[in-house]
């Protein structure tokens, strides 16, 4: 356990990344996925991986050369930098307020579900239970925000990846998938079902998250790295975008053993759950529980600053957690996430359609690195060589087809 921490708090801003990346918008697209189709769209999630690998190297090894946060370097160094910038902000915040939404609903649901199970009277008043139970979620960690620093927000993500990761890692054991069914999933396809290009739209929006990139040189800053740190960011990510991919195919995994061979559907965040006790016993409530909520809490808590977090960098350049307009803002976005438990809304379904939003803004947020980091007058010895190049256009491509079929999953929608 003792090696287990140092490993992770050695991760450093990947930390970040994770909590970013994994939330209950991911869980539950996971979960969705691997009880409709299997392992089937195990590929979208390992080129996304692969992908977001690539994205925090290069936002990360930017700012470690130039000491430039990301949208202060559009506004600075890019023709149309400020329209860029500002695209970027409405875009993240639109998709990262709706998520918040979802995953605030699935977080008190989960809680909620749970309770039911050893107190019966809550049956029949699970909406006030519900809205209560994300109002004191919201609250505590709108109180933390207010007092906390970088180093404590790092110490609390840590706390809370760690006890998702290994809950969802020992689901896995519960369920052990058949190799040749994950061996396929990496062969490219689409189900031909309906519902299908959304579910994919949503796994690359949860994963290729452009907060993500678009945060790590700020969270960089705030861990203090400087150019000599160069291999440790690399590291860095490369270790976060492994660990989003093995607790994400896990949650798929575990999904497909006790849906998919069933026919049994997803209708509520517990469901998972029901399937694994007869299995695990009550032991599989805890465990899925456990992992569910921490899933929750450590994307609620990096979404909520996300939007102050951007306009601090695009007006200073700086990591920006203390000031009057990070606490109005991210008290903004507490209410904002309220929307789901207060509509009384399900939230599986709220959660899959926010997740396809996020793909939109994604070709913006790689093509400013692309440029800036081919810059010699910036980068100078730093600057992106084929490999990274190679990545980062395969990258472009990827998410241009895939917010192209984002607009196709909506317009069936509708």
């Amino acid at each position: 356990m003792q090696k287990l921490v140092l490993f992770l708090l050695g991760i450093g801003p990947g930390i970040f990344a994770i909590g970013y990346t994994i939330g209950t918008g991911s869980v539950t697209s996971m979960i969705v996925a691997g009880s409709s189709h299997g392992m089937e769209l195990l590929w979208v999630l390992a080129l996304s991986c692969l992908f977001s690998w690539v994205l925090m190297e290069a936002y990360g090894r930017y700012y470690l050369v130039t000491g430039q946060t990301a949208l202060f370097a559009f506004r600075k160094n890019l023709k149309f930098g400020s329209l860029i910038s500002i695209l970027i902000i409405i875009g993240i915040t639109f998709g990262q307020w709706n998520s918040l939404i979802g995953i605030l609903g699935i977080s008190a649901n989960a809680i909620v579900e749970t309770l039911s199970l050893f107190i019966p009277s809550i049956k029949g008043n699970e909406y006030w239970w519900i809205l209560a139970t994300a109002i004191i979620i919201i609250g505590a960690m709108y109180t933390f925000l207010w007092k906390g620093n970088y180093s404590i927000f790092e110490k609390v993500l840590l706390f809370f990846v760690s006890l998702m990761g290994i809950s969802f890692f020992l689901s896995l054991f519960v369920t052990l998938p058949d190799p040749a069914e994950v061996i396929k999933g990496f062969i490219p396809s689409i189900p031909k079902v309906e519902g299908g290009k959304m579910l994919v739209a949503a796994f690359v929006g949860t994963t290729m998250a452009s907060a993500t990139f678009i945060s790590r040189p700020l969270f960089i800053q705030g861990k203090g790295w400087k150019k000599e740190n160069l291999q440790e960011q690399r590291k860095d990510a490369l270790w976060a975008a492994i660990l989003i991919f093995v607790i994400s195919a896990s949650i798929m995994s575990v999904a497909m053993g006790a849906f998919y061979h069933e026919g049994k559907v997803v209708t509520k965040v517990l469901d998972m759950v029901y399937a694994l006790e007869p299995i695990a016993g009550r032991f599989a409530i805890v465990l899925f529980f456990m992992g569910t909520l921490a899933a929750g809490l450590s994307s609620i808590f990096p979404i909520l600053m996300i939007t102050p977090l951007m306009i601090a960098d695009y007006q200073q350049g700086k990591l920006d957690t203390s000031s009057n307009q990070f606490k109005i803002l991210t008290g903004i976005a507490c209410l904002i996430g309220l929307t789901v438990p207060i509509l009384g809304a399900n939230p599986i379904s709220a959660q899959i359609l926010t997740q396809v939003f996020n793909v939109f803004i994604l070709p913006l947020v790689i093509l400013g690195i692309m440029i800036l980091i081919n810059k010699k007058s910036l980068m100078g010895e730093e600057k992106a060589g084929y490999i990274l190049n190679l990545g980062l256009g395969l990258s472009l491509v990827f998410a241009c087809i895939i917010s192209y079929n984002g607009i196709l999953a909506i317009w069936e929608r509708i």
